[in-house]
């Protein structure tokens, strides 16, 4: 029996330890998945210390970027990346790092192909961000990244105009924003210029039909929210901690 499990911080939100435990209940496994909700990533050794028989995690925000110094390995891809989701604890106790969310995140994305062309508007700075960015680019897709401070090669919610989402078809969600209990919330960019050939894809799961979505199926284009990028994710996840 192992035990496997998700850190972050505030994540009452996450559908993971439901999607494990209903996916080891099919399987007979006597496995086991937990949340580990911690103020502070270094708080990762206490959990390890207090928990010998854990196997591997996934870590949510904020720590996809914070991990990484924690870790005695990091797989080439999440290297690149520059954003860790999944650890493995191997036998000798070593922490490896992987990143599952391009792969959860391409997946998903091919089943809502075409889109009318390969430009997208990226919302977000953060470890998911990465994963997503990183997927558009060995797609050779054009991106406009987009940030809530001034950054270099990106635009702020302000710089957004009617021109700028016309030329983008494919607007990505990537920060928390619409995120249960804050289901209120959305990214400020001009919903009135979305049209029919515009795709809106939130990674945000819980709630299932986020304001961002809302917002832009109003408008005519088609959305999508982050629940088959979490199952693939998640999936690709246990392949690598059962190897």
């Amino acid at each position: 029996m192992a035990k496997y499990g998700l850190i972050g911080n505030n994540i009452g939100y996450s559908f993971s330890k439901t999607f494990f435990t209903i996916k080891f209940e099919q399987e007979n496994s006597q496995d086991s998945y937990c949340n580990f909700d911690i103020p502070n990533i270094e708080q990762l050794s206490e959990i390890l210390k207090n928990n010998k028989d854990i196997k591997g995690l996934n870590v949510t925000i904020p720590y996809k970027e914070s991990v990484i110094p924690l870790l005695d390995k990091i797989d080439k891809e999440a290297s690149a990346i520059g954003a860790v989701n999944t650890i493995k604890i191997n036998e000798k106790g070593k922490l490896i790092g992987y990143n599952t969310d391009h792969f959860g995140f391409v997946n998903a994305l091919m089943e809502l192909l075409p889109i009318k062309e390969k430009k997208a508007l990226l919302l977000g700075t953060g470890g998911a961000c990465k994963a997503v960015r990183y997927v558009l680019e060995t797609m050779n897709f054009e991106i406009t990244q987009v940030s809530r401070t001034k950054k270099e090669n990106m635009l702020t919610y302000s710089d957004l105009n009617r021109s700028i989402i016309s030329q983008n078809y494919l607007i990505i969600n990537c920060t928390p924003l619409g995120t249960f209990p804050n289901v209120h919330e959305f990214p400020d960019i001009p919903y009135e210029f979305l049209t029919k050939e515009h795709l809106a894809f939130d990674l945000t799961y819980n709630p299932h039909d986020t304001q961002f979505m809302k917002r832009s199926k109003v408008k005519g284009a088609r959305v999508s929210n982050g629940f088959k990028m979490l199952e693939y994710q998640a999936k690709k996840s246990l392949a690598i901690w059962k190897l």
